[in-house]
């Protein structure tokens, strides 16, 4: 049983790492819900007033937490898998937005206590995390660029770029000094893009495969 995840910041390419690797290595592949989540543009697009009243980063970080806790469970249980993100890095964007007071005090202990919860079950599983995080690294001029690139109009907004700049400053501090889940393969994609170059695509599973063998879970 092999259980990857596939982390980093947003606009990255995670999707498409993780369809990759899904069908390179014969893997299911659980997605971030995105297109389905009906959080996620009131998120991006209310103002700090609206933020304030309906409370959207805390429900968003909610929503994301059942989400995940839902894949993670089914993934923990079957033969070979990949996820989207997980939902270790949850804990993160909701640290960042209680640090920028989108999230309450009170909101976060409520977090952490469901998160605590969850992850005690997960405990309780034949399998308990992740063999490995596939950690998509870049320069913040990099995830920009990606984030128009894909071209979500909700992500689009210029008063963003503060919020996309504070999640990027500390991501790999969190991943190298916090994430203790599994072991970490970091992709540099200021130089690396697998939808466009196919020897990109190819290396990239290589280096997870020899990443797995050297785990002695290939």
């Amino acid at each position: 049983m092999t259980v990857i995840v596939v982390g980093g910041m947003i606009g990255l390419g995670k999707t498409s790492v993780a369809t990759l690797l899904g069908q390179e290595l014969n893997s299911d592949v659980f997605f971030e819900s995105v297109d389905d989540n009906p959080i996620l543009p009131l998120f991006y697009t209310s103002s700090p007033e609206e933020i304030e009243k309906k409370r959207y980063p805390f429900l968003l970080q909610l929503h994301f937490l059942n989400s995940r806790f839902k894949s993670i469970k089914q993934a923990l249980v079957h033969n070979r898998n990949v996820l989207d993100r997980s939902i270790y890095e949850d804990w993160y964007f909701a640290k960042v937005n209680r640090e920028l007071g989108r999230i309450s005090q009170l909101e976060f202990d409520v977090y952490e206590g469901l998160a605590d919860n969850m992850m005690s079950e997960l405990a309780e599983l034949p399998k308990k995390a992740p063999d490995l995080m596939v950690y998509l690294k870049a320069s913040f001029d990099t995830v920009m660029y990606r984030i128009g690139l894909r071209g979500r109009s909700f992500e689009q907004d210029r008063s963003l770029v503060e919020y996309y700049r504070v999640l990027w400053s500390g991501y790999d501090n969190w991943v190298m000094n916090h994430y203790d889940a599994s072991e970490i393969l970091i992709v540099d994609m200021d130089h690396v893009d697998v939808v466009n170059r196919e020897q990109d695509a190819a290396d990239v599973v290589e280096d997870v495969r020899l990443k797995l063998k050297e785990l002695g879970i290939a």
